[in-house]
């Protein structure tokens, strides 16, 4: 039986650009536009004529914005949600709080020349809508009005020199910031790469930072990681671990893709299993792709410990899922259980390496 194509409803204000997302999802023969919209309002009533399984969502558009039509849309019909819209100063911080209302992924509108910017993000626009369709937005509306776990109480870990390591992409803004809620402020030094654009970041470590109990700012290369201190990947560049005597340090650098992403989430990794050993804790979130199933196995071949989120609470059980299907991840953990899990195993120490 042939596959159902993904319904997707454009939203957006500009005509060209409703034009061009046409001509580019229709180029896909799994995908089928159902209709356009100039605003919320007529989205609305696009909404309960086509009933959409994904929508393109621009930020600044007459009579209601985009982040109030998303809010509304997530709290009364849930539906997978692909931003679409500029990555200005000003864009990016709206993207970011879209993304925290519940959208599933952003694509960087060009601030200029759209008529050839937009169609050269053909495949990331495809890819992006394809991935939401399978999204578990039912999850994340049901989290949405929940109040935030308090921190866990410290305790006493095995060693000064564990070092957490997270990776997430589709779905992981919120999934981060619930572990980091979930973890005392005196909790190992934690590095994190989020597949994110490069004004994004910065952002959303200022977000976690006010919201979170440790002190969380974007990875500076050459400083040194501390307990307490979480470090996100910049946007366009590389987070690894390195070592300088007993010192972790934030390492920062290059721009090539590795698993089809810059930054990599195998790339934080690996550099954590070389660097940390047995003293490597790996956590691999909901996300599209595979990128982190490598690295997080290295972590668990040289004794480190590794989890990985399970498909119940995933937006995106992508990630996760390959890591866990090749073996690399030790357990799978519900999201609003991973702090704890995360801490018991900073606790336990490491395994005996396990070859998989």
């Amino acid at each position: 039986m042939p596959q159902r194509r993904v319904k997707v409803l454009i939203v957006d204000d500009s005509a060209l650009v409703r034009e061009l997302l046409t001509a580019i999802l229709s180029s896909d023969p799994q995908i089928e536009v159902v209709g356009t919209a100039s605003d919320p309002y007529v989205a609305r009533e696009r909404i309960k004529q086509f009933n959409p399984d994904v929508l393109t969502l621009d930020i600044e558009m007459p009579r209601m914005d985009g982040l109030g039509f998303l809010e509304r849309l997530m709290a009364l019909r849930p539906t997978p949600v692909v931003m679409v819209s500029s990555l200005s100063q000003r864009g990016a911080e709206a993207s970011l709080r879209a993304l925290e209302l519940g959208a599933v992924d952003v694509v960087g509108k060009p601030v200029s020349d759209i008529g050839e910017g937009l169609p050269a993000l053909r495949e990331e626009i495809l890819s992006k809508v394809k991935a939401a369709a399978g999204a578990n937005v039912a999850r994340r509306a049901a989290l949405a009005p929940a109040t935030h776990a308090a921190p866990i109480a410290a305790m006493p870990f095995r060693s000064t020199e564990t070092v957490i390591a997270i990776g997430a992409s589709t779905g992981g803004v919120e999934a981060i910031a619930t572990v980091l809620r979930a973890l005392p402020a005196d909790s190992p030094a934690i590095a994190i790469t989020q597949h994110m654009p490069p004004l994004f970041t910065a952002r959303f470590a200022r977000r976690l930072d006010e919201t979170c109990p440790q002190r969380v700012h974007e990875a500076r290369d050459g400083e040194r990681m501390l307990p307490g201190h979480a470090y996100i990947a910049p946007g366009d560049r590389h987070l690894r671990v390195g070592r300088s005597g007993a010192n972790y340090l934030c390492r920062v650098g290059g721009s090539e893709r590795v698993s089809g992403h810059c930054p990599s989430v195998d790339v934080l990794f690996g550099s954590l299993a070389r660097e940390a050993g047995i003293n490597a804790v790996g956590v691999i979130l909901t996300g599209m792709g595979s990128d982190g199933a490598e690295g997080l196995a290295a972590i668990r071949q040289v004794g480190g410990r590794t989890l990985g989120q399970d498909e119940a609470s995933s937006i995106v059980y992508g990630m996760p899922r390959i890591a866990f299907e090749t073996g690399a991840v030790e357990s799978q953990v519900p999201l609003d259980d991973m702090g704890a899990a995360i801490l018991e195993l900073c606790r336990e120490g490491g395994t005996h390496a396990i070859r998989i």
